[in-house]
C-alpha cells in the first residue's frame, strides 16, 4: 500500500519531533530544511498533525512546535487512518467503471488496507525510534533558536 507524501511527512515530522530532547521547541522551517521539501507544505503537513492532537504550536518570539503526546502514546496506524483522505484503495465510481456491480476488486482492496492499517497499528513513534542515536545525524538536527 501507498500511503501520500502528506502522511510521509506527516511520520517524518513526528519523526523528527521524538529525536529532540524532550520539550525542546522546533519550527515548521526547521522541518522542512531537514526534509528538503517546501515550507508551504510543511505549513499544512503540521496543521493536521496539531488538528489531530499530535503536535503542540506555541507562538511568539519563543514560540515553535513539539510533540504534544509522548511516542509511546502516538499509534503510526492511527496517525496514518486519520491523514489519508481515501484508504479504500480504488476509486471505482468517478471512473464510471462497468464492473461496479460485481467486481470483487473494490473488496480485495479493502481488506488488503486493512491488513496494512492493522500492520501498521502494531507501531508507536517510540518504536520508530529505537535507534534514535543512528537517526539524529540523518536528520542534520541543530537547534532552531
Amino acid at each position: 500500500m501507498r500511503i501520500t507524501s502528506f502522511t510521509d511527512y506527516g511520520l517524518r515530522t513526528l519523526m523528527y519531533l521524538a529525536s529532540l530532547p524532550p520539550q525542546e521547541l522546533s519550527s515548521v522551517e526547521q522541518v522542512a530544511k531537514v526534509y528538503g521539501v517546501s515550507q508551504n507544505h510543511m505549513v499544512k503537513v503540521v496543521g493536521q498533525l496539531k488538528k489531530l492532537g499530535y503536535v503542540e504550536t506555541l507562538r511568539g518570539k519563543n514560540g515553535g512546535i513539539r510533540l504534544e503526546k509522548e511516542p509511546d502514546d502516538i499509534n503510526i496506524g492511527q496517525v496514518i487512518e486519520k491523514m489519508e483522505q481515501h484508504l479504500d484503495g480504488v476509486d471505482c465510481f468517478t471512473s464510471n467503471c462497468q464492473l461496479v456491480p460485481c467486481c470483487e476488486l473494490k473488496t480485495a482492496l479493502s481488506i488488503a488496507m486493512k491488513a496494512f492499517l492493522d500492520a501498521m497499528g502494531n507501531y508507536t513513534l517510540a518504536d520508530l525510534m529505537r535507534n534514535k542515536q543512528e537517526l539524529i545525524p540523518l536528520m542534520s538536527i541543530y537547534s532552531s533558536k
